[in-house]
């Protein structure tokens, strides 16, 4: 009888389990909402000449809510659509990027990224191309005022021009 009881326990916390699982990773159970994202544009300046110049963009993603501002900054690292680049937009930030963490304290976002952001990267102006991206990216969410980028936990001697 004990035997049948946490037989039928086990089947239904595998049920459980599974069933949460499947709604968390399975994507049409996502909850759909806009994030804005800052690039250059090339309509907006189309000269190139103001580097630190980016421009919001609107785009809707799935995933879970809680984790907007992360979702945010990896739909940023995503780049343009074919769309979006026939827009006008463009991005400066290496194609690869991975966020490797990312915390609030108080109105600051710390965000760490991996090598690849600052792989070949050189001269002033796409350096300032990149914080702007990132930053503004951030900056969009009312409870973030200041940003600090780091590599690998670096934050003295990166994007360097």
């Amino acid at each position: 009888m004990i035997k049948q009881i946490l037989s039928i326990l086990v089947i239904v916390l595998i049920g459980v389990v599974a069933g949460t699982l499947f709604y968390l990773f399975y994507p049409e159970n996502w909850e759909t909402t806009t994030v804005t994202l800052f690039w250059g544009n090339k309509v907006e300046d189309p000269e190139g000449l103001f580097c630190e110049r980016v421009y919001p963009l609107e785009r809707k993603i799935k995933g879970a809510t809680d984790n907007k501002i992360i979702l945010t900054l990896e739909e940023l690292l995503k780049g343009p659509t074919k769309e979006e680049m026939e827009a006008g937009f463009f991005t400066t930030i290496n194609p690869g990027v991975k966020v490797q963490d990312l915390i609030i304290e108080g109105r600051v976002a710390i965000v760490d990224f991996d090598e690849t952001l600052e792989q070949a990267v050189g001269g002033s102006c796409r350096v300032g191309a990149i914080r702007a991206q990132i930053t503004e990216t951030l900056k969009h969410f009312p409870e973030i005022d200041n940003v600090i980028i780091s590599v690998d936990g670096r934050t003295e001697d990166i994007l360097q021009p």
